[in-house]
């Protein structure tokens, strides 16, 4: 028995392009805010200092008015979201995102330690409760142990999603988004046939979901890998 997604009418092209108005007017915060974020990942000393530091590499984009107007349609058409020029700075929370990318799941603890300490010392504001997205259970448990909320996605996909703002006043927000090298791969192969459609090639669907399952190993693989390196270093008389 197949379900079937409700789909609701379209915004108006005036609300559409409100709410790209709205994003241009506060573009400049947007940029100097989510700059400001990638900037405390690049330059925080323990997470970037040592033979294997926790962050392997950043990166970071802010949303282009092209996507932005595809996502104030697709989620009035698919979740019935009305999404206008008033609201648009709370309901999208990704107009600026900064992806952390790190090579094996131990590494995560530093990290997201890392940044609830940063908000704890009041430079930085959850939006909301930082969540952890992943469909295998082993991550999921590790996730839990850490605090995060996990929510589960049969879609395969895996990655810690925290969303900060200035201030707990501030309108403006910043995506941050963690997770290995081996799922940043899987999730731009995933990106580029399944978003924002699904692909309809069966074949393509059931590929992406055999990588998926090799990425979860791989992961697991690399953070053995390491677990054997440091005990092989702490046997090693100094």
């Amino acid at each position: 028995m197949s379900l079937v997604t409700a789909s609701f009418p379209s915004p108006s092209n005036e609300t559409v392009e409100g709410c790209v108005e709205t994003f241009r007017k506060n573009l400049l915060s947007i940029k100097v805010f989510g700059n400001s974020v990638h900037e405390f990942f690049a330059e925080h000393p323990s997470l970037n200092d040592g033979d294997l530091p926790p962050i392997h590499s950043l990166r970071s984009r802010v949303k282009s008015e092209a996507h932005l107007r595809k996502k104030v349609v697709r989620k009035k058409v698919r979740e019935n979201r009305d999404i206008t020029s008033e609201n648009l700075l709370d309901e999208v929370t990704d107009l600026f995102g900064v992806r952390v990318l790190h090579l094996h799941l131990q590494q995560v603890a530093e990290i997201d330690a890392a940044i609830r300490e940063y908000v704890g010392d009041g430079h930085l504001a959850f939006f909301e409760r930082p969540k952890a997205f992943t469909w295998d259970p082993e991550t999921k448990a590790f996730f839990e142990r850490l605090g995060l909320e996990v929510v589960y996605r049969d879609t395969q996909y895996t990655s810690i999603h925290y969303v900060v703002k200035p201030n707990p006043s501030s309108k403006i927000s910043c995506e941050v988004q963690v997770r290995t090298l081996f799922e940043e791969a899987w999730g731009e192969i995933d990106h580029l046939l399944n978003y924002p459609e699904e692909t309809d090639s069966v074949a393509c669907r059931e590929q992406l979901s055999v990588m998926a399952k090799m990425v979860g190993a791989s992961s697991r693989l690399a953070e053995a890998i390491f677990r054997s390196h440091r005990e092989h270093q702490a046997r090693r008389p100094t």
